[in-house]
């Protein structure tokens, strides 16, 4: 480690002294409740037990499994030893879930009980892991966690520096295969930083850990409030009504929202005789109605965002209130540029492709360097995304490049290629397109217009649970259309723009 090098793990050594005693986390399902400095002291454990099962600065393990403890010092026992976590979309197929386990080749692979079979009966399609545990105690073949920690807690700390890795999170396929993004201990301070600015964040705070550890928000959220020295409240699952409990109980004052958590909270609240008005800050991606609504019932803030995996979460970031329908201004730790088809820049109120440099640009994609070189083309990130900036500096956005159209159900990332793969191995259909529409829940939802083969016959339920066992659920398409013909193109493709704006009329 050099003198300017900061890691999370040196920020958990930061916290173990500075918030030692105070509470750092309570784990919803046991009712558990460590402080700083047991949070440091179980870290070093875990690091030691890892170490000796041979693990060295930039091999990779892999978990799966919901939010828990174990998983979060799973991140704080990796920083100290220079390892990169690969989490896993618990919610993906599982040949997709294999495919992104197998990119990073990870020696051992953790997973929650319910996963265990699964990574049982698969063990000889995952020939880099040596190692099989358990999160939680179990009565399965696969070791407990727990048993790592059964030691001196001595181990040899890494030379870990700010650009060394520490988690790759894999992207939506968007050209065939999903991009393992490689974020590093700088970007993870940056973040942390930049959400302790924006939200003022201190001791006093409180925060609703319920976005999963594997996605950028969720773990970034985590590593954020515990940076701050906040209590975090874990939720293993989502559960609206027991978030209100516990948003009441606990006096919860900050938690990230996608699509359609909040207003699934506010729906609970209204049959509830539960208070809370503690709630003073939401981040997130949201329908207007429901900010609205969560603003009229608690008075508290809701902070709009743009971002993505490869920016760690966040580029720009702003009151609701300041510029309603806007993703804000540009953070104080990023630069944002709007580029035309030539990367030059565009004038205000001028639609370009987003582009980001700074301290929270990932390091690049896993074994991919020509997409890395590509993407970070001209010294900025290129985000495949458009978008306008008006007179006052606001950041509206405008979508995808065609290259590149992505839907956001729920705040997950799907490429509509993917989906169309999966559909077209469906033996009835002959073409399809696919495209995002707007959802009353999830904000973005994704339809398919199919022409089928001649003389067969198949229906939406039929189709979607074909979908599904081939690609995760939530990428399944929630609305189709079976038509006759496609409008075309001169060259005899599918005119998608055309069909979209045929077919994204109000859904049924």
């Amino acid at each position: 480690m050099g003198l300017y090098d900061l890691t999370f793990y040196d920020v958990i050594q930061r916290n173990a002294q500075n918030f030692g005693s105070r509470p750092a986390w309570f784990e919803v399902d046991d009712e558990r409740t460590l402080t700083f400095a047991d949070i440091k002291e179980q870290v070093d454990h875990l690091a030691c037990g890892l170490q000796k099962l041979g693990l060295q600065k930039g091999d990779r393990i892999c978990a799966v499994g919901k939010n828990s403890l174990e998983f979060f010092l799973l991140y704080g026992a990796a920083a100290a030893l220079g390892v990169i976590v690969v989490p896993i979309n618990w919610r993906l197929s599982v040949d997709e879930a294999l495919f992104n386990v197998n990119d990073c080749e990870p020696k051992i692979l953790f997973v929650d009980t319910e996963f265990e079979e699964l990574a049982q009966e698969r063990k000889d399609k995952l020939p880099s892991v040596a190692h099989f545990f358990n999160l939680k105690p179990a009565d399965g073949e696969f070791t407990a966690l727990a048993t790592l920690l059964d030691n001196s807690g001595e181990f040899d700390a890494a030379d870990v520096a700010s650009d060394d890795g520490l988690v790759i999170i894999h992207t939506a396929a968007v050209a065939g295969r999903p991009r393992g993004a490689l974020l590093t201990h700088g970007n993870v301070v940056a973040a942390n930083i930049s959400l302790n600015l924006l939200f003022n964040l201190s001791v006093d705070d409180v925060h609703l850990n319920l976005l999963p550890l594997f996605h950028v928000a969720g773990l970034f959220m985590a590593t954020g409030n515990f940076h701050a020295g906040v209590l975090s409240i874990n939720m293993s699952k989502f559960d609206a009504s027991q978030a209100v409990d516990l948003i009441d109980e606990k006096k919860v004052t900050v938690l990230y929202d996608f699509s359609p958590i909040l207003s699934s909270i506010l729906d609970a609240h209204k049959k509830s005789d539960k208070d809370i008005t503690s709630l003073r800050t939401v981040k997130g991606i949201e329908n207007p109605e429901t900010i609205e609504r969560y603003q009229q019932v608690t008075g508290g803030t809701f902070f709009c965002v743009y971002g993505q995996t490869e920016t760690s979460a966040m580029a720009t970031l702003g009151r609701y209130d300041d510029r309603p329908g806007s993703a804000g201004q540009i953070l104080e730790l990023a630069d944002v540029r709007l580029v035309d088809d030539n990367d030059q820049p565009v004038g205000t109120g001028e639609i370009g492709e987003i582009t980001v440099k700074g301290p929270m640009v990932f390091k690049g994609y896993w074994n991919l360097p020509e997409d890395t070189q590509y993407t970070f083309r001209g010294g900025w990130h290129h985000t495949g995304d458009l978008g306008r900036f008006d007179e006052d500096g606001f950041l509206w956005y405008e979508g995808r490049m065609a290259e590149k159209e992505l839907i956001k159900p729920g705040g997950e990332n799907v490429y509509p290629a993917e989906v169309e793969r999966a559909i077209l191995a469906h033996p009835a259909i002959e073409q399809t397109v696919v495209f995002g529409v707007p959802d009353p829940t999830w904000k973005e939802g994704i339809k398919a217009v199919c022409i089928l083969k001649k003389g067969q016959k198949l229906d939406h339920r039929e189709l979607t649970a074909f979908v599904s066992q081939h690609i995760a659920s939530y990428k399944k398409p929630r609305y189709v259309d079976f038509v006759d013909k496609f409008p075309l193109l001169e060259d005899g493709s599918p005119d998608r723009a055309k069909i979209k704006e045929l077919y994204s009329g109000p859904q049924e």
